[in-house]
């Protein structure tokens, strides 16, 4: 089922495609047809009708304009003083003022109005800059009066109608007014006004920040006060429970078919290729024979689906970059049996992570403020959340191995856990005394949210993949608690990356019940360079039903560390120097520099150095064994 095909439902659900047993000519175009008689409003013109609506309330919003709503309908009272309380528009004197007649053409004084209940107000001083008319057919008045003032209209309209008052209405929305329908349209009207409001005081603040001068000494003390900031977040402790001492899935197959129902999947998908040659999403690299990354994903949630019968969907969060790329990538997936939908991330904090130097491919940051960013102002979480989805699983765009766990899941739900990271230990604990086989307490400090980072000095690193409880998430949006963005306002400055490090930690901040689960190394594998994908294309790692399964004769439990010079950058050069993926089963390091190519067959174990000397090139005979050395020169290399 796709996202417009649910939404649609959710609009069948509010009764908005019920006409009357009259429609109009002028209403035909949209209507569905007819049954008993009765006019069937099509779905698809009323979305469509409101999306362009909310559109232009947004952008009044926006201009920071004067909005009027317009209701006599008593059954609607609760729904709009509600609306208009979380909007900013809500003041009760002027709440009977759609009780009277001659407010709007009367309104360049303040004048003195007694309304039908008797209470006195002052009528507004200035006519607003947009009417919204919940019940247009109670208030055909009104309509005339803003119509002389050419004041735009927003009103629900339905098929009786008649043309003169139809055709002053800028912005019809043809749909039944029924309560379920008015709350709906009035939710969302909600959260556009909110969704604008918080735009706008970003850019103020940003704006305020600008002007201000820039002295060295309070530019100090904003650091270290920022500092202080992160390191009380970096204090906050989380049980990091091993994945071995999980519980088991019930035996039922049904029991974990409930489970997996209640999950959703989102990666993200707005990673380039350009630093390693290619032009596209690192989606689409072929890294086992002619799959993708994605291929082997979406293979691994299809096999999941036909297992359980579940049905588990997939969202994919794309750039403006890889929208277009994904959307052809996902036609192939149409037989499956997994539910895909690509959106794209949200555009504003895109425009500001586009500010990055040129040497970073990836423009869009795999943290997950971006994508509840894209959850929230997109309306996704609502529709989730309506479709009995209580956890969703957030994959960074360049982990390979990332796993839909069922296990995981049950025990969260079994904890009632709100958010977990998924983390593996570093070097510096696979080499301790330290046993992993108990749960333990650990610092955020102690925890590497970024590949780049010295691993020695933590324990742990992080997968880039995390688990949030979906209405936890709606619990803080509902409370203005979930404040994800302004981090990444000030891009470019030298604190860019710590923002952007202690995205995560901040997040777990706000959540109760946080924990992590150590899960085996198997499980995070970056795509981020060639050295990744020589590890991915080895002997080391193999596919199996879109899983990435590790060699059992591998004794380390870490991977080798491989690091390609600049000779190897590009995918073409890297491709065009390996007449086979040499293997590394036995490996502990690799490190190439010069002009070095390497035949087929070849083995390396232990500590391998290769660097050619300049002006020299080096060629790796074929099925050479490599073994603790150091080569610089073909007379190195031992036969």
């Amino acid at each position: 089922m796709t996202l417009h095909s649910i939404l649609i439902q959710k609009l069948l659900c509010t009764n908005a495609h019920v006409g009357r047993r009259v429609a109009t000519h002028h209403f035909k175009l949209y209507t569905y047809g007819f049954r008993n008689r009765m006019a069937i409003i099509d779905s698809d013109k009323t979305l469509i009708c409101m999306r362009h609506a909310l559109n232009f309330i947004g952008s009044l919003v926006r201009l920071k304009g004067r909005f009027m709503f317009v209701n006599t309908n008593w059954l609607f009272d609760e729904i709009i003083e509600e609306m208009t309380k979380k909007i900013g528009c809500y003041r009760p004197s002027d709440n009977a003022l759609w009780k009277m007649s001659g407010i709007l053409t009367n309104s360049g004084s303040p004048k003195k109005f007694r309304s039908r209940r008797k209470k006195l107000f002052f009528g507004p001083t200035q006519p607003p800059d947009c009417l919204v008319v919940i019940d247009t057919e109670r208030k055909s008045s009104v309509i005339l009066e803003a119509d002389r003032l050419q004041i735009p209209i927003v009103g629900l309209v339905n098929s009786s109608m008649p043309l003169e008052i139809y055709k002053k209405i800028a912005y019809p929305i043809p749909a039944n007014d029924s309560v379920q329908f008015i709350y709906l349209f009035c939710n969302l009207i909600t959260k556009t006004f909110l969704y604008e409001q918080k735009r706008l005081s970003s850019a103020k603040a940003v704006a305020v920040e600008e002007e201000l001068p820039k002295a060295q000494p309070r530019e100090g003390l904003d650091r270290r006060e920022e500092q202080m900031k992160i390191d009380d977040v970096s204090k906050k402790e989380v049980l990091l429970v091993p994945y071995e001492s999980l519980a088991p899935l019930p035996d039922d197959i049904a029991d974990t078919k409930n489970l997996l129902d209640k999950l959703v999947v989102l990666k993200f998908n707005g990673a380039l290729g350009t630093t390693m040659g290619f032009n596209g999403s690192k989606s689409a690299l072929k890294v086992c024979g002619d799959s993708t990354p994605l291929d082997l994903f979406v293979e691994q949630i299809e096999l999941l689906n036909a297992k359980y019968g579940c049905k588990v969907p997939l969202f994919l969060l794309n750039s403006v970059e890889t929208h277009d790329e994904t959307l052809k990538a996902v036609e192939q997936y149409k037989k499956s049996r997994i539910d895909v939908h690509s959106l794209i991330q949200e555009q504003k904090l895109q425009q500001d992570l586009s500010q990055k130097p040129q040497e970073h491919d990836d423009l869009y940051t795999s943290d997950h403020g971006p994508l509840l960013l894209s959850l929230l102002t997109g309306g996704t979480l609502d529709v989730l959340l309506s479709k009995g989805k209580e956890f969703a699983l957030i994959v960074g765009s360049d982990n390979v191995a990332a796993v839909i766990d069922p296990q995981i899941l049950n025990y969260l739900i079994q904890n009632k856990t709100e958010i977990c990271m998924e983390v593996t230990p570093t070097v510096a604990l696979e080499s301790s005394s330290l046993s992993n086989s108990t749960p333990e307490r650990c610092q955020l400090a102690d925890i590497a949210l970024d590949s780049s980072q010295q691993m020695d000095k933590y324990k742990f690193s992080d997968t880039r993949n995390l688990w949030l409880n979906l209405t936890a998430v709606k619990r803080l949006v509902d409370t203005n608690t979930l404040k994800i963005g302004n981090s990444f306002s000030e891009v470019g400055s030298s604190d860019q990356m710590l923002r952007q490090n202690t995205a995560v930690r901040s997040m777990i901040k706000l959540f109760d019940r946080a924990v992590g689960v150590n899960v085996p190394h198997s499980r995070s594998l970056q795509l981020s360079s060639t050295s990744d994908l020589l590890l991915l294309q080895s002997d080391l790692y193999s596919f199996n039903k879109g899983l990435v399964v590790r060699n059992a004769a591998r004794a380390s439990p870490v991977n080798p560390s491989i690091d390609l010079g600049p000779e190897f950058e590009k995918i073409y050069d890297f491709q065009s120097r390996f007449k086979s993926i040499p293997s590394i089963v036995e490996l502990d390091s690799l490190t190439v520099r010069g002009d070095v190519w390497f035949g087929s067959g070849v083995t390396l174990k232990g500590k391998v150095s290769v660097v050619a000397k300049p002006g020299v090139k080096l060629e790796i005979p074929d099925g050479v064994v490599i073994e603790n050395q150091e080569i610089n020169d073909p007379a190195d290399i031992k036969q």
